[in-house]
């Protein structure tokens, strides 16, 4: 008989599956795709991150091999708002988040020869908690967030306090976030959240120049009103 038998291969079997289920709850993946969760064959040489630990806060400074706070576009989708940012301000560096293995592909594909973009696939909101380091994020965007318009599914919305504190802590002094929705009611909403955060003042965006995401065209096209919001950190530093 082998050294392990059956009842240890079927708890090894388990443990090994246990691990695999904790990661994929961490990343927000399925389970079957933990092997690319981190960077895939066919993105060797590309922009996409490989993460060395979960719980170890990144090196942005290691990353981008040069020392610029980053620009940090939360749930980036196929890239475009990330890449057209990046090109009209090279001397900034931008970290693009996303958490769907099909838009990741795409927007490695689009970041490819844009040497300040930086892509890394986990749940957003994971990586501002626990992989962004304190007081190194220069603005974060936050452009069309599911706005889960049943009540049912609020719960599940991205932006909560405790989102809005982990952001406030990774942000420098004077760092700000940019909100983005063509829900008015999510958007009321976030203001509301954001006022109960004494670490923000909100600042009227009385023109916005920035790049057209890939849903603000298509908002725009259908006529709709698009509402944002920008945070400015105000707290003492911590």
């Amino acid at each position: 008989m082998s050294i392990l038998d059956t009842p240890a291969r079927g708890s090894f079997r388990f443990l090994g599956l246990l691990g695999r289920t904790l990661l994929s709850f961490l990343l927000s993946v399925p389970a079957g795709e933990i092997q690319s969760a981190h960077r895939p064959e066919s993105f060797r040489g590309s922009p996409l991150i490989e993460l060395e630990s979960l719980i170890e806060r990144l090196n942005p400074a290691k990353i981008f091999e040069r020392d610029a706070p980053p620009h940090v576009d939360l749930g980036c989708g196929d890239g475009s708002f990330l890449c057209a940012l990046a090109r009209r301000t090279p001397e900034k560096n931008f970290l693009g988040i996303e958490r769907l293995l099909g838009r990741v592909r795409t927007a490695t594909r689009k970041a490819a020869r844009i040497g300040n973009v930086r892509l890394l696939r986990v749940e957003s909101s994971y990586a501002v908690r626990y992989l962004l380091p304190r007081r190194s994020v220069e603005t974060f965007y936050l452009l069309f967030p599911d706005p889960w318009p049943k009540r049912r599914h609020w719960l599940r919305r991205i932006v909560t306090l405790d989102l809005l504190k982990a952001i406030s802590q990774a942000l420098i002094q004077g760092g700000i976030l940019i909100i983005a929705t063509d829900n008015l009611n999510y958007f009321e909403k976030v203001k509301e959240i954001a006022r109960a955060n004494l670490d923000f003042a909100i600042v009227d965006p009385a023109s916005v120049d920035l790049p057209l995401s890939r849903f603000a065209r298509i908002f725009q096209q259908q006529g709709a009103a698009i509402h944002w919001l920008e945070l400015r950190k105000v707290s003492p530093l911590r």
